[in-house]
């Protein structure tokens, strides 16, 4: 009898681990092995995310970058960087796991990454949460600004093409800012980046657009001109003194290095994406992808715009072209510009927004006002769960930026300055860093050396461009006036 009750258990026990079994396996159709929803994105989301990210409205001043250093210089430096973002991105999507990359722990966020590799809450951690979070926030004032000079050169152009060039309609941009600041706040409600998705595809899309029209304007230039602008040495002393093409060549040299860099979200972005593959081999290639399709793009605009304009190539590439000629064309691009910088600032702003959301829910979890989801219905679309913390904060948070733009519509150096100081920390020493502690990279091996020698490299190009940014930051300061400046 005792037997029997055994064998009756027994099967009991096996009974139950079949069927566990079989809900663990229908539970891992839904969810990832860390209990989350499946993620659902791919190399070409992640590579979306990344263009976003990375093809700003810079694109257009490389030409003056290239003007500054020279033919010789100019897209040797390009190339450069692109390599060195391109290594360093791929060390830093090895840390996304810590230990196996199929099935170690997984790092969220790239202060996980740097909590899980370096170790505790140090200096480090502390360190690379501030300059993460300063440059973020920065990126989203300089593109708040750099939007609002774009709305302003649609309404420039069509003012000065019925005045017949003869009204200078100088305006102000303090409008324009608050409209996109506008927009910002309803964008912005868009919970994370795994349903931001759609907006970063049509931003890389408008990305490509006004890249396009101004790599074509470029050209329709040069064959104007039937001759080729610039010389090797960029541009020359005489037109500038010794000590201002010093400067400028730093400053060039940060625009350049600063252009390609967003492994601040990198991890961010990473965990957006499904396996297998591992995430990491999804990773390393949706960065080739970005990497190659950006430097192609940036090396083609900047080329073509210092051919056509030589030493005297504009800041913005798509001024530069006299009479507002062929104005629709230039409405367009700009037009792009906007809707561009609309996707990317939310890129770079969801792990600002995620990080606070986070910390609030873990410091009131009995809140209603920061955790409760309320179902909004739609007609025509699914629910939309809204989070009254998250709609406040983020409101917030687009207001003070929207105003820290307003007050200081240079600001676009003072990001320059911020991009300097934390390229080398955030794009390569932590990446390097981290990657030695994963991999158990012997201290002194050849490995070891090379990964420092490109760390110290880095720091003196950062050190270069943090000084180029301060001497035009002091050149602005001269003719500052708050809330008054217009274009």
């Amino acid at each position: 009898m005792v037997e029997n009750d055994d064998a009756i258990k027994n099967h009991h026990h096996q009974t139950f681990d079949v069927s566990l079994d079989m809900h663990q396996q229908e539970g891992s159709k839904c969810f990832d092995d860390d209990g989350r929803l499946k993620r659902s994105g791919t190399v070409w989301t992640a590579s979306a995310h990344i263009i976003t990210a990375v093809i700003g409205s810079g694109v257009l001043s490389l030409a003056w970058a290239i003007a500054q250093l020279g033919w010789i210089a100019g897209p040797a430096v390009m190339i450069l960087f692109s390599l060195v973002t391109y290594y360093t991105s791929t060390l830093l999507s090895a840390c996304y796991r810590t230990g196996d990359p199929v099935t170690g722990k997984r790092n969220y966020t790239y202060m996980d990454a740097v909590h899980s590799n370096l170790g505790g809450n140090g200096i480090k951690v502390k360190l690379c949460g501030l300059v993460q979070y300063v440059n973020l926030v920065g990126v989203a004032i300089g593109y708040t600004i750099a939007s609002a000079i774009s709305m302003m050169a649609i309404v420039k152009v069509n003012c000065f093409t019925k005045s017949g060039g003869k009204d200078p309609c100088h305006m102000n941009s303090n409008i324009y800012m608050i409209s996109f600041g506008v927009v910002e706040i309803i964008v912005s409600q868009i919970p994370d980046f795994d349903q931001l998705w759609w907006l970063s595809i049509v931003a890389a899309v408008m990305s490509f657009t006004y890249s396009i029209i101004g790599l074509g304007l470029g050209v329709a230039k040069v064959i104007e001109n039937k001759a080729i602008g610039g010389s090797l040495a960029g541009i020359s002393v005489g037109s500038v003194t010794q000590t201002q093409k010093v400067w400028r060549s730093f400053q060039a040299l940060g625009d350049i290095a600063f252009a390609y860099s967003y492994s601040m979200i990198l991890i961010e972005i990473q965990d957006t994406v499904k396996s297998p593959p591992s995430e990491s081999k999804t990773m390393k290639k949706a960065t080739f992808i970005s990497v190659a399709v950006t430097t192609l793009f940036y090396m083609l605009c900047g080329a073509f715009g210092y051919a056509a304009f030589g030493d005297s190539s504009p800041g913005n590439l798509l001024t530069g072209f006299g009479n507002y000629n062929p104005f629709r064309l230039l409405d367009i691009a700009n037009a792009a510009i906007v809707i561009h910088l609309t996707g990317a600032y939310q890129v770079y702003c969801q792990p600002v927004f995620s990080f606070v959301e986070k910390n609030a829910a873990k410091r009131f979890p009995d809140s209603d006002f920061v955790n409760k989801d309320i179902e909004v219905s739609i007609p025509g679309f699914p629910s939309y769960k809204l989070n009254l913390f998250r709609l406040v904060w983020r409101t917030i948070f687009v207001i003070v930026t929207t105003l820290i733009s307003m007050l200081l519509p240079f600001f676009n150096d003072i990001v320059g300055l911020l991009g300097a100081l934390g390229f080398w920390p955030l794009t390569v020493y932590i990446p390097v860093e981290m990657y030695i502690v994963q991999k158990r990279i012997p201290k002194w091996s050849p490995k070891w050396i090379c990964l420092h020698m490109l760390s110290i490299a880095c720091l003196i190009i950062t050190i270069a461009a943090t000084a180029g940014s301060i001497a035009s930051i002091v050149i602005d300061l001269q003719t500052y006036k708050p809330f008054k400046t217009s274009y």
